[in-house]
């Protein structure tokens, strides 16, 4: 049995049966990247610019679009162009929880049109597991004109002080993810692996984590952080950095940083030279 700690990204997106995993491992590998940088910026012109400037260095740009002031179709245009430009995935960090007729509507059709332009986009289950049900099902149907090119990652564990996405919570996320279309559930959003299993039954999900930075200190607001290459060592597949990267005097400088770290951090993990 294979695990899928041990392989490389190209050797992941050759079995995956995500199509997006698939997209992702290959910018991953041809880009020698794993980082995403989060970038919390409230302006369209700021948030494009961020995008333009670190686009060459990373897989994947995050998002919280709702605390972009001046939204509008020039930031999902501009975000779209980007993304071609450079070749990285957008995420938009919704944290999507509610019902699901009203997590439909939120994603397809909504006021910020996320399934026009996000690649994946995160959710909480923590009202059950209907949502994933009400978004699998919006994206698989053969109407949704983005079909096989948009995916989920489960929020499953947080690294704020005192969160309370922790032991049942996070073990739910997992048997919600196992139960769900492998097309369409991508993974997590976690500070380790959380499942590791035969990549050959179609169950390789993909973990993304947070809080990553180059002095593993946290912040005043209780966030916690571990380096790139603790989180790597865990088991996580991309490391997101927010503002140790945007907020640096030079942010291209340090995403460099960070996408070198990173990037060592996963050969040592798969016992592959660069």
């Amino acid at each position: 049995m294979t695990y899928p700690l041990c392989l490389t990204y190209g050797q992941r997106a050759a079995q995956h049966p995500n199509p997006v995993a698939r997209r992702l491992f290959e910018i991953a590998k041809a880009k020698q990247s794993n980082l995403v940088v989060s970038a919390d910026l409230t302006g369209t012109e700021s948030l494009l610019k961020c995008a333009d400037s670190l686009g060459p260095y990373i897989a994947v740009f995050k998002t919280h679009i709702e605390i972009v002031k001046d939204f509008s179709n020039k930031t999902v245009q501009g975000l779209k162009l980007l993304a071609q430009k450079h070749n990285f995935l957008i995420f938009e960090d919704r944290k999507l929880i509610d019902i699901g007729n009203t997590v439909q509507k939120q994603y397809h059709g909504g006021a910020l049109q996320i399934s026009e332009w996000a690649d994946v986009v995160s959710l909480s289950v923590l009202g059950g597991d209907g949502i994933v049900d009400a978004l699998v099902q919006t994206i698989t149907t053969a109407s949704f004109p983005h079909r096989g090119q948009r995916a989920l990652l489960i929020l499953a564990e947080m690294t704020s002080e005192g969160s309370l996405a922790t032991r049942h919570y996070t073990e739910e996320c997992v048997e919600v993810a196992l139960s769900q279309n492998p097309e369409v559930v991508l993974g997590f959003v976690a500070t380790k692996a959380l499942h590791t299993s035969d990549v050959a039954s179609g169950r390789d999900f993909v973990t993304f984590t947070t809080g990553i930075s180059l002095s593993e200190s946290g912040d005043e607001l209780g966030q916690h952080c571990q380096t790139p290459a603790s989180a790597i060592s865990r088991g996580s597949d991309f490391i997101i950095a927010d503002r140790g990267i945007y907020a640096a005097e030079v942010p291209v400088d340090a995403a460099r940083r960070y996408q070198e770290a990173g990037w060592k951090a996963y050969l040592q993990r798969t016992h592959h030279d660069a």
